[in-house]
């Protein structure tokens, strides 16, 4: 089999079941200790209408309610546990493979070709890409997935870091997804984690009359143990590459690619140089 790239579930699969599970557990809570809907709402900040949607299962809660929902219920620790399973869900389904594997990689490899990486956004500019999906996302998905986003970066100060290098298309740079200031936000942004010691930004000149990225976007994923894999997504679909040939042929083009871009530091160079032009 050259390659995994079975359908995830639906929105909403498997993930219903659990948002289910997770607010019979934020109800159980609440009743023993002896608290109202509207009660808790007015305790952490939400409406009685939102509470009933969480308890429900029909809304995904931010991580900061799930905070203090867990002590204001003194919940011991039980609602905060389930965090990194809610922050899961709130990815869109097909990305969620590839989330559990880039929380468990000791490195990362990213050649982008048509918008700034997701972990190198700022909130600004992921919010102006989701708003342009069509058909139109709802404004409470955008806020979800943005959230989802911000929190992946998170991965930048782990401890032990893991080595990462990102690679990405001179144009998108001019692109200016959101106005001149969003993009602005972004190129400071870009500067910000292209200094960090185990993170390397590099840009392909669009002059270059050989880029071995041609077949498109991807992200190499290596765990601290176990095999390669490759992760390529577009148009609402996204495969896990696992067969060991394949992933070493799409890891031997990222090398390439590489080499063929402008060194970290030149690409440093280049986005202050476009800072100071917007």
């Amino acid at each position: 089999m050259a390659s995994s790239g079975r359908p995830e579930l639906p929105e909403g699969g498997d993930s219903g079941s659990f948002l289910r599970s997770f607010g019979r557990q934020v109800k159980i809570f609440r009743e023993r200790a002896g608290l109202t809907q509207v009660e808790l709402g007015r305790e952490v900040g939400y409406g009685e209408d939102q509470i009933g949607a969480v308890e429900q299962g029909k809304r995904i809660p931010k991580p900061e309610f799930v905070d203090r929902v867990d002590h204001v219920l003194n919940a011991g620790g039980v609602l905060m546990a389930m965090k990194g399973e809610i922050a899961r869900v709130r990815y869109p389904a097909f990305f969620r493979g590839a989330a559990r594997a880039e929380a468990e990689a000791a490195e990362l490899h990213v050649y982008a070709s048509h918008v700034v990486p997701g972990l190198l956004q700022t909130e600004d500019y992921s919010r102006a890409i989701l708003a342009m999906r069509r058909p139109v996302l709802d404004e409470e998905t955008i806020e979800q997935r943005v959230s989802a986003r911000l929190a992946r970066q998170e991965i930048f100060s782990r401890h032990p870091a893991p080595l990462m290098s990102f690679v990405i298309e001179e144009v998108m740079l001019y692109r200016r997804f959101g106005g001149a200031r969003v993009m602005r936000g972004q190129l400071e942004q870009l500067l910000l984690f292209g200094q960090k010691r185990h993170v390397e930004i590099q840009v392909m000149p669009t002059h270059r009359e050989d880029n071995a990225g041609v077949d498109g976007p991807f992200t190499l994923l290596i765990p601290e143990s176990g095999e390669q894999i490759a992760y390529m997504e577009g148009q609402g679909r996204s495969i896990l590459v696992t067969e060991r040939q394949e992933v070493r042929a799409i890891a031997s083009r990222y090398g390439i690619i590489r080499a063929q871009a402008l060194t970290p530091r030149e690409s440093l160079i280049f986005i202050e140089k476009l800072l100071g032009e917007l």
